[in-house]
């Protein structure tokens, strides 16, 4: 596979692991990502969502794991990790959720804390690498099928505000202000949708 930009800046590995229940063999399956679909809760932060994303999840009644040692349907856990972490990582907050009762999908504008720097180590043993953020989508409006998008972008040590033609400087405190709503009814529609982290290096930091 030729190795373009987007690959080299953008691709990291998960590492899919079941573990049979019954011997314990554990099966372990690499798979690309270029971005972390991530489903939210109310009053969150991007850490208990990656929390949750590598959680341990049991199989079980219907969902039991053949197992090829066993030869057999087996209850198993599963987890997914991070392998190889990329050097942009690219984080999709699931804002638009189909909501059955309804029978239509409806914007969550939960409010989800995204801090500046972030780190891996609840979805990567053994790392310590850094990420900072860099460049922010903002979903504006109520529902998923109207609305509009603006971008939030650092350059140069300051925070631009993008929406359309429209550019003007933005303050960092005003990132905060793109969490999301702590309560479900609320004026403020402009909600943080996806998020860009960059590694920073011990050597970026100093």
């Amino acid at each position: 596979i030729e190795v373009t930009l987007v690959i080299f800046l953008y691709q990291g590995i998960l590492t899919n692991e079941t573990r049979c229940l019954q011997c314990e063999t554990v099966t372990a399956r690499d798979e690309t990502f270029f971005d972390l679909s991530l489903d939210i809760e109310q009053n969150s932060s991007i850490t208990s969502c990656l929390k949750n994303f590598s959680s341990t999840e049991t199989l079980n009644a219907e969902d039991k794991f053949f197992c090829d040692k066993c030869c057999s349907l087996q209850e198993a856990q599963k987890r997914m990790k991070i392998k190889k972490p990329p050097h942009i990582l690219v984080i999709h907050l699931k804002r638009f959720k189909y909501i059955e009762q309804l029978g239509r999908y409806k914007k969550l504008s939960y409010r989800v804390v995204f801090p500046l720097e972030l780190k891996l180590s609840n979805t990567m043993e053994d790392s310590d690498i850094e990420y900072s953020l860099f460049a922010v989508v903002v979903h504006v409006g109520s529902g998923p099928n109207h609305g509009h998008y603006v971008s939030l972008v650092k350059s140069h040590n300051h925070w631009l505000f993008f929406d359309d033609e429209n550019v003007e400087m933005i303050d960092e405190s005003a990132v905060q202000t793109f969490f999301g709503s702590a309560q479900e009814y609320s004026s403020n529609t402009d909600h943080g949708y996806i998020l860009f982290y960059e590694s920073i290096t011990a050597t970026n930091k100093s």
